[in-house]
């Protein structure tokens, strides 16, 4: 009986340590747990607030905002980037492999091009714009007022990238510094063309760009998340221009997860 006993109190000894010692490495976990769901909530919330405002602006007040707090364009791309990872196909991968089936030799304007990713992709030499500029291979800009020379790209691309109120004068920059033949790619959120959920009327907005200048090439709406849309500048310059009857492109707002 001693002997039991003793056994008894030698593992109660020796237990006890343990057992709260795996309490404590439980509770710290859920805590951690607990603080990474609130970070990134936090981080999601801040994410929706700038996206909303980037929709809602014009592209110059869109650089401003990003002049007066560099730090929010990092935490906007962090929160698109989570974003992105739930679509099954990335638009930008797709432009990759079109530009990758031309020749290398056509020079391309990235406009809104977020972490570069299409110019580090290709061959081609690319000239990569967007708000801020986080890497040395970007120039930061309003879209609408690039550095570019007229009549000096030959493919101007906007991947997801038509977000501001002015959008219509981002597509007059491309139309300038494309070259007579050259393409325009753009993709876009599917939804924001779909008149059924309040989108535009994709007709409507391809009749603005052919007004602009452009003829249509491709319309491409097989993937459920984005549509693809291919123009080729127009040889001869359009002289009705200023009648142009632009869609209102309504402004992709994520959902809380």
């Amino acid at each position: 009986m001693k002997e039991t006993k003793s056994r008894k109190r030698q593992r109660e000894k020796h237990g006890r340590p343990q057992n709260m010692a795996s309490s404590s490495s439980k509770i710290k976990k859920s805590s951690s747990d607990f603080l990474d769901k609130m970070r990134a909530r936090l981080s999601g919330g801040h994410f929706r607030m700038i996206n909303e405002k980037l929709y809602t602006c014009t592209g110059d007040e869109a650089l401003n905002y990003f002049k007066e707090d560099p730090s929010l364009f990092d935490m906007y791309h962090t929160g698109y980037q989570e974003q992105m990872s739930h679509w099954p196909e990335q638009p930008v991968n797709i432009i990759i492999q079109w530009l990758k089936a031309h020749s290398s030799s056509l020079v391309v304007a990235d406009f809104g091009c977020g972490d570069a990713r299409l110019a580090k992709n290709v061959k081609n030499k690319v000239f990569s714009f967007d708000l801020v500029s986080n890497d040395p291979s970007v120039i930061a800009c309003d879209m609408s007022n690039t550095p570019l020379d007229a009549s000096s790209v030959d493919v101007a691309v906007f991947c997801l990238s038509l977000m501001g109120t002015n959008f219509p004068s981002y597509l007059e920059e491309a139309h300038r510094v494309l070259k007579p033949s050259g393409r325009l790619l753009i993709a876009e959120v599917k939804s924001r063309f779909d008149p059924n959920t309040g989108g535009a009327d994709p007709k409507m907005f391809s009749k603005a760009i052919s007004d602009l200048g452009f003829t249509s090439i491709l319309k491409d709406f097989s993937n459920k998340m984005f549509v693809l849309l291919y123009f080729q500048k127009k040889e001869k310059e359009n002289s009705t221009r200023k009648g142009i009857e632009w869609p209102e492109l309504k402004p992709c707002l994520y959902k809380r997860r």
